[in-house]
């Protein structure tokens, strides 16, 4: 049976028509059964264009509210019947296997702190960000801006946590021991600040393959499989990434079409460009899972197009079907015996 996908509705900063849109070619590429979450007056509405939907498995569900990027906390608690937490407890509820949203990342992350519960010896989730390297590997940095303020014991979870996830969902590339980095401002294990140094103390101890501190230059070049930063930094290495990747795009179509004799050799060379195009587009990789909560549960970007919320479907539908959460829960359990203690006896 095809994986049930809740999605968000009135996430991003278009709804509902990119959700909408990136819901239908989800159906129709991977056979998937979404949710859309909303209020149906409004998804209706923008279904209508749609007539193709009508013979797809896509479902509206109704929810009288929606959280915008403007809401302070007290509003986020206030509604109770969100589409994000509507979505959210569908997930906890089994009727749906993922859930996903463009909408505001730290009212998603709340909620499903709230909803979903918390995996036993994560203090925080984290969210994780897959990326292109060099070599046509993929790494990935975590957290990408669900904690601005972090601990070193939650860099040293955030670090099992990638270890776990990476071996679940790229085990076809058959690296048993994922390369483990913390970002820093030298290679050095007296470099950084005192965070990092501290959570450098801390990685050396785990049962993982920490390669020691990497830096900015490094989350491309494939030396590194892992790299572990606090939100903060995670956050912005993310969107400069994205920005540079934007500039390189546009500066490289700009020079092809300067002269008659480019735009030719861009003719004949346009799948190598298409390739390059897509490798470099963030929207291919999905949004960014977040780890740590009892349940499979996305989080793109608000600015986030049909392209992209079809792959975050479809990245939901994936890790529901490899059992994600319950592989960090193992793997938790098996690397940080000692967090999995102190949860077990915190909860005595």
């Amino acid at each position: 049976m095809p994986s049930v996908i809740a999605l968000d509705a009135m996430g991003s900063d278009r709804a509902p028509k990119p959700e909408i849109e990136g819901a239908i070619q989800a159906a129709r590429q991977y056979g998937v059964r979404v949710l859309l979450v909303g209020p149906q007056d409004v998804v209706q509405a923008e279904l209508r264009s749609h007539p193709l939907a009508a013979r797809l498995p896509i479902e509206v569900v109704h929810a009288s509210e929606f959280i915008t990027m403007e809401d302070k906390v007290e509003a986020i608690r206030g509604k109770r019947d969100s589409s994000m937490r509507v979505g959210l407890r569908m997930v906890r509820e089994g009727q749906a296997a993922g859930f996903v949203t463009a909408g505001n990342t730290g009212a998603a992350m709340a909620t499903a702190k709230v909803v979903l519960g918390g995996v036993p010896g994560v203090d925080r989730p984290a969210l994780a960000a897959v990326f292109p390297t060099a070599p046509r590997n993929p790494a990935m940095l975590l957290d990408v801006g669900a904690n601005v303020d972090c601990t070193a014991q939650n860099l040293a979870e955030f670090a099992v946590m990638g270890d776990v996830y990476f071996r679940a969902i790229f085990g076809v590339l058959k690296i048993p021991r994922p390369r483990v980095g913390l970002l820093s401002i030298g290679e050095e294990e007296s470099k950084g600040n005192e965070l990092t140094r501290e959570a450098f103390q801390l990685l050396k101890q785990l049962p993982l393959n920490f390669v020691g501190n990497v830096e900015g230059r490094d989350l491309y070049n494939g030396q590194v499989d892992v790299i572990v930063a606090d939100g903060f930094v995670g956050n912005v290495a993310l969107k400069i990434s994205e920005g540079v990747a934007n500039l390189v795009r546009t500066a490289l179509k700009e020079s092809l079409k300067a002269t008659i004799t480019r735009q030719v050799g861009a003719w004949l060379s346009r799948s190598a460009f298409i390739d390059f195009k897509k490798r470099l587009d963030h929207t291919e990789y999905g949004g960014a899972p977040l780890l740590g909560v009892k349940g499979v549960c996305i989080i793109t970007h608000g600015s986030s197009n049909a392209n992209a919320m079809k792959n975050a479907i479809r990245v939901a539908a994936e890790l529901a079907e490899r059992g994600i959460t319950l592989a960090i829960e193992r793997g938790l359990a098996t690397l940080h015996p000692i967090a999995m203690n102190e949860a077990v006896t915190h909860s005595k």
